[in-house]
């Protein structure tokens, strides 16, 4: 394979790679109500986020997106049609945003708009 053809690698940090869903529909984790994270995608001891207070909201979804190890922590905690509404607002490394939007160009569309 050459260089040109490897598939690029997006890391969320040195040694992990991003984990995307391979579809927004596939999201269907809670866009409203109080929502409590393992500890294993977030060590904070309050732990539970507030979905109806949009900065929790936000909060959260950054915390799942960054923080994810398999595509089913994703589909638990993400609803796809509520990451796609708030994606512009996302304060995201740039390897899980240009990951995300390689796989979903809806998100670019969303972020360039």
């Amino acid at each position: 394979m050459s260089a040109s053809a490897a598939p690029v690698i997006h890391l969320a940090r040195p040694h992990r790679p991003v984990v995307v869903a391979g579809t927004l529909g596939e999201l269907r984790g809670p866009a409203t109500g109080i929502v409590e994270l393992p500890l294993r995608l977030w060590w904070h001891p309050q732990r539970a986020f507030d979905l109806g207070q949009h900065t929790m909201l936000l909060w959260m979804y950054e915390n799942v997106l960054r923080e994810a190890i398999r595509v089913d922590e994703l589909r638990e905690y993400l609803d796809g049609a509520t990451l796609a509404r708030v994606w512009p607002e996302l304060n995201l490394p740039r390897a899980v945003r240009a990951a995300w939007e390689a796989r979903h160009p809806r998100l670019r569309a969303r972020a360039a708009a």
